[in-house]
């Protein structure tokens, strides 16, 4: 699977990413409040701040007094381990200066919030049944992909492949091979912890709603002007 590490693709409209840093430094927050809690502390707040598919379907009882609808939100700030929050924030940091640009700040704060709650909703309802709490940024950052796809493909990157190589090469490689990566492993491995369904949902909300929501001015795929070499 590819990593991106690094692309070279300067801002254009705004002078500095502060919605991008703003979920950066609160999931890390967030994050350190987590470490904060004890074990059993640790399970209660998933229940209550994550995604319970069985509770938001209405199979059972919300956990604790806090909605599970409020909880499509907050969600996307509690993380697992410090490798599930370095790898969702490495993808935010890349990606999320270029979208934010795109976008322009509040935009691209509602697009990500609603690439989050899709991802969500797209795995309560193929996991239905399942009690298991949904957490992490993944479906949010996933919608940042699409939104890259269509605006940058051609914009060079640096990523590494399987933790190991380092390349140089087109966003629409080193993103478009991560997004095949999660279509692969919602069909190998349908019994992993890790929510595939999720990450596709978040992909399919930015498709969905980059067009809608980038400044008039950017142009899709890139545009005549956008250079592979840039």
């Amino acid at each position: 699977m590819f990593i991106p590490i690094h692309d070279d693709n300067p801002l254009k409209v705004i002078s500095f990413q502060r919605v991008t840093v703003a979920l950066i430094v609160t999931n890390v927050l967030v994050f350190l409040w987590q470490t904060s809690l004890a074990p059993g502390e640790i399970i209660a707040a998933d229940q209550a701040f994550g995604v319970v598919p069985a509770a938001l379907l209405g199979g059972l009882p919300d956990f604790g007094a806090f909605p599970e609808e409020l909880a499509l939100i907050t969600y996307m700030f509690l993380h697992a381990d410090v490798w599930h929050l370095g790898g969702n924030m490495l993808f935010l940091w890349v990606l999320g200066d270029n979208v934010e640009d795109d976008l322009g700040h509040m935009r691209y704060l509602v697009f990500y919030l609603l690439c989050g709650i899709a991802g969500a909703l797209l795995f309560a309802v193929l996991k239905p049944d399942s009690t298991i709490p949904l957490i992490g940024a993944s479906a949010a950052t996933s919608g940042l992909v699409a939104a890259y796809l269509m605006l940058h493909p051609r914009v060079k990157m640096w990523a590494v492949l399987v933790l190991r190589v380092p390349l140089y090469i087109p966003a629409w490689a080193v993103l478009g091979g991560w997004m095949a990566f999660q279509v692969v492993m919602v069909v190998a491995d349908p019994g992993s912890p890790t929510a595939w369904w999720g990450h596709i949902g978040g992909f399919l909300a930015g498709v969905v709603l980059t067009p809608f929501l980038k400044r008039a001015g950017v142009p899709l795929f890139g545009g005549s002007n956008e250079s592979a070499a840039k």
